[in-house]
């Protein structure tokens, strides 16, 4: 083992203690989540005493206003809040704990290794669909939603990572995803890119993906498998094996796994499409194509 324990001083670590517990409880109750989340946005940025003369009707300049209004999830949008598929109960919740979650990242406190990672941990219980224990997950991280995650336990995921879950994403076991890692589940028509398909993806146990590699929408990564540097997964990777390159190919299986992995001429299978979800969309909603772009080939 490489790491040490590291500790903070009593006082600290008693005050970082209550307040994540306060959070957690507020979150876990009755209490309107845009509330909770304003609450916490201003009192960490200290911004607290500008918001209260705000409210109190004293003038401020309309880029004050904005940014005083922003601390309230209720008044702001995200990219997929746009997606007509999503669902919208689940999004009304989860969009709040993500802008909590976006916005957290942005403040100098996030640097604050230990405070962050215990921070993002209790948000993701909240966030997910499932979250295990011990998962550490460092600064920089966006969803979809998150509300279509489920993680494992031991699970950590470093900085700049994208989990994609627009449709379905399952992480398994003692998962170790790397800086820059892009892990999508939705995919686009290559005629018309209006087109969304959806699709769970599946990263099993004991998997590492490694820096910047991308895992196509509806692939699977078998467990104990890596993914090497940079690698774009576009069939799935059998257990045990070690992929690597644009696209990912199964280069050869761990040592001492041979007897039980998939031999490397069996591998590079995709099943894409065995994964795909179905939706509807409203009966009611307006459809209009953002690029407006002719899609008939020549004659």
């Amino acid at each position: 083992m490489t790491k040490r324990y590291v500790s903070l001083p009593a006082e600290a670590e008693t005050g970082m203690r209550e307040f994540i517990a306060e959070v957690d409880r507020r979150l876990s109750g009755e209490e309107d989540t845009c509330s909770v989340v304003e609450d916490v946005l201003l009192d960490l940025s200290g911004d607290r005493e500008a918001y209260e003369r705000w409210q109190a009707g004293e003038p401020v300049s309309p880029a004050e206003r904005v940014r005083l209004q922003s601390y309230d999830p209720c008044n702001t949008t995200l990219e997929s809040e746009y997606y007509a598929e999503k669902d919208e109960e689940a999004f009304k919740r989860s969009k709040h704990l993500q802008w909590l979650w976006r916005q957290f990242d942005s403040l100098p406190i996030a640097d604050n290794v230990e405070f962050a990672l215990r921070f993002r941990a209790m948000l993701a219980e909240h966030l997910f669909a499932e979250c295990g224990e011990n998962c550490r997950f460092f600064r920089g991280i966006t969803f979809t939603y998150g509300h279509n995650i489920s993680i494992g336990d031991n699970v950590v995921v470093h900085d700049d990572v994208h989990l994609d879950d627009r449709g379905t994403l399952t992480i398994g076991d003692r998962v170790s995803i790397s800086d820059g890692v892009h892990v999508y589940s939705h995919d686009h028509d290559v005629v018309d890119q209006t087109e969304v398909r959806n699709y769970h993806t599946i990263i099993e146990d004991d998997v590492r993906l490694t820096y910047d590699a991308v895992v196509r929408a509806g692939m699977r990564v078998g467990e104990n498998a890596i993914v090497g540097a940079r690698g774009i997964v576009q069939t799935d990777v059998p257990a045990h094996h070690i992929a690597v390159g644009m696209p990912a190919k199964s280069v050869r299986i761990k040592p001492g796994w041979e007897d039980v992995a998939t031999p490397i001429e069996e591998a590079g299978e995709n099943r894409q499409e065995e994964r795909r979800i179905e939706y509807e969309l409203p009966a009611d909603l307006e459809v209009f194509d953002e690029f407006g772009r002719d899609r008939q080939p020549p004659n």
